[in-house]
């Protein structure tokens, strides 16, 4: 995996932030390049592990699931295997390291109320290496927060690369589960730009019906395409998490607010004492505090801020960092 992009490798790579299927000839229009160019180079940055092609589940389209953000302290000399602990379990979906050096942040999608019993009452406190934890169940994802680009794309290119007729919608349309959606899930979880043909193949049916049926997952928010790559080759070098405690009847105006800025990656209502939970991505620590005091302190119903800086990250879009 490489260190360092070059301008235009950047903002292919944000374009495929945003639009993770996004065609090559899309990408190559929206970004003024020539569409082999732009073959050229994907085709590097998905071979050296650069680019990875995922897709995340919505946990409010599967009923048994159970999104579960923790806190968890460890013992700082046994903290990197505590955190390649969790990424080697198949119910995370992020684990990262946090500023003080003792301490994971963690999303699960928990496979129901027995396993979520199973993770804190038996196996968080088996291990030695784990102190104590906090548990917020993440209630609602504000999604616009998903369309993070690291300020490489216009907002022009933004809108033509993901129009607003295939922006999430509120509420999503109806989903009815079909026998292909599981076998169509696994091929895309594992490779997020299958051909329709490798789908199909998969899940025994046509390359017609597999883009019908991702269209139609992808339109009812049952899944999330996603680009996964280190945000410090974009130029996000300043990443933090923000527990945020907000008033409950300005909960719903706060997340939608801060979902939209340039520098939220994702944004959630939890449970908990801080109901709030931000993921920001900024160039640097000065751009963190202005965001920290231009964008948050003026919002109305906030209370207190807790601000962790990431170290390192060792999970992403359920996907082991190298």
């Amino acid at each position: 995996m490489r260190q360092v992009l070059d301008e235009t490798d950047r903002r292919i790579a944000a374009a495929l932030v945003a639009s993770p299927r996004a065609s090559w000839r899309k990408v190559a229009r929206c970004l003024g390049l020539s569409e082999r160019t732009v073959v050229r180079r994907v085709a590097l940055l998905y071979a050296d592990g650069t680019l990875r092609a995922t897709v995340v589940r919505n946990p409010a389209r599967f009923s048994h699931l159970i999104p579960t953000a923790l806190r968890i302290r460890c013992r700082p000399n046994k903290i990197r295997q505590v955190a390649q602990a969790l990424a080697r379990r198949p119910d995370t979906v992020w684990v990262d390291i946090l500023g003080g050096g003792d301490e994971i942040s963690t999303i699960f999608f928990l496979e129901g109320t027995e396993a979520r019993n199973n993770l804190l009452l038996r196996d968080l406190p088996a291990t030695d290496a784990v102190g104590t934890w906090t548990a917020h169940t993440v209630l609602r994802v504000f999604p616009t927060a998903f369309r993070w680009t690291a300020g490489l794309l216009t907002p022009a290119e933004l809108a033509e690369l993901v129009p607003e007729s295939v922006r999430p919608a509120t509420p999503a349309p109806s989903y009815t589960q079909l026998d292909i959606d599981t076998a169509l899930i696994a091929g895309l979880t594992e490779d997020g730009r299958a051909t329709y043909t490798d789908l199909a193949r998969r899940a025994g049916t046509t390359a017609l019906t597999a883009r019908r049926r991702l269209e139609a997952l992808t339109g009812a928010q049952v899944l999330r395409l996603a680009t996964e790559l280190d945000l410090a080759m974009l130029g996000a070098h300043a990443e933090a998490l923000l527990w945020i405690s907000v008033r409950p009847g300005a909960l719903r105006e706060a997340g939608h607010a801060l979902s939209t800025h340039p520098h939220v990656r994702f944004c959630a209502a939890t449970t908990g004492p801080a109901n709030l939970l931000v993921a920001v991505a900024a160039a640097n620590l000065d751009a963190l505090y202005t965001f920290l005091t231009d964008t948050l302190g003026p919002l109305d119903g906030v209370t207190a801020i807790d601000t962790t800086p990431l170290l390192a990250t060792v999970k992403r879009t359920g996907l082991i960092r190298h």
